[in-house]
């Protein structure tokens, strides 16, 4: 295999991750990111993907354009709005109650130059006491990081708790090390135990399971102690089933955009993810799991959302109430 190119502190920062992520998973990824590289600029299988095929944005800009609808949807591309999603968790310690994650995703950094601008303005005031990003730092697939990168440390500097992250399917493992560097606790098949008051919660975070399928739940929770409050981060909601039966309470997740475009009443035309639709948007359940698929905050392929807001979501960790007794005409029924 030809291997990818690499600059000097590329090579050593990823040296340096080998005994906490393993060699083979660095490889795999490095040598997954240059097959694909590879296969978009060859215009191969996966050219005529929306997101590869570098005459998309100009087709769809010109098609809005047309429709007179191109700066209404730019207009909504930047109007984040803030979601809050109260998480019921049977087992959860009693210091967790009203524990506040801020939820993160699919920012695509360098996609429109008044993004980051809208975003940090959204955030700033913002009270919580986590805050995770579930992937897709980078507008494009493929190429530098650099702009992406940018764009992080610039955010990070208004994310006023500690922060952990997961890759996407737009992301290089190049980037974990410069995003470790700006204050992101990168978590690639790895687990976090998050303390407050001598009562511990797990958070537990996976390698993009869309593209690269690299995720390894065997990693990811076997050491998280069993009955223990656990949450999962994957970019995208595809292995909902895997982290149910995981035994994770919570899953985070985004990937799908909501569509970004989508019919009045917001109906997605496509949500490019290989899960059902009640999954892809929204707060859902499956058996004892309970996930929420973030429509992002940032767009794909072109900077315009239609019958789909941007958002950002605080998720706030709830014990449930005590049971009411049942009256004896109740019991009967």
């Amino acid at each position: 295999m030809r291997s990818p190119e690499l600059t000097t502190d590329e090579r050593a920062a990823l040296a340096r991750l080998e005994p906490r992520l393993g060699r083979l998973h660095i490889q795999q990824r490095l040598g997954l990111e240059h097959d694909h590289e590879a296969q978009v600029f060859r215009r191969g299988t996966h050219f005529f993907h929306l997101e590869n095929w570098y005459m998309a944005p100009d087709l769809i800009r010109v098609v809005l354009s047309t429709l007179g609808l191109r700066q209404r949807g730019q207009r909504n591309a930047l109007n984040i709005e803030l979601r809050e999603h109260d998480v019921p968790v049977a087992k959860l310690p009693a210091a967790f109650d009203g524990f506040t994650v801020l939820h993160l995703t699919d920012l695509h950094v360098d996609i429109s130059a008044g993004f980051m601008d809208a975003l940090v303005e959204r955030v700033r005031s913002l009270r919580y006491d986590l805050c995770v990003l579930t992937g897709d730092y980078r507008a494009k697939t493929h190429g530098p990081c650099d702009d992406a990168l940018s764009g992080l440390r610039r955010l990070r500097a208004h994310l006023n708790a500690p922060v952990y992250a997961v890759l996407g399917n737009h992301d290089s493992i190049r980037m974990v090390a410069p995003m470790e560097a700006m204050g992101y606790q990168m978590l690639l098949n790895e687990w976090a135990r998050i303390v407050v008051g001598g009562d511990a919660i797990y958070l537990s975070g996976i390698d993009d399971a869309h593209y690269y399928r690299l995720q390894n739940f065997h990693r990811a929770a076997q050491d998280i102690p069993r009955g223990a409050v656990s949450i999962l981060l994957s970019h995208t909601p595809e292995v909902y089933r895997l982290a149910a039966h995981a035994d994770f309470d919570l899953m985070l997740c985004g990937h799908t955009h909501g569509g970004q475009i989508c019919l009045p009443g917001g109906v997605p035309i496509v949500t490019d993810a290989g899960s059902p639709r009640h999954v892809a948007r929204g707060s859902w359940r499956y058996h004892d799991m309970i996930g929420y698929t973030s429509v992002g905050a940032g767009c794909s392929i072109l900077d315009a959302r239609f019958n789909c807001p941007p958002e950002v979501t605080l998720h706030r960790l709830r014990s449930p109430g005590p049971v009411p007794d049942m009256q004896p005409e109740q019991q009967s029924r």
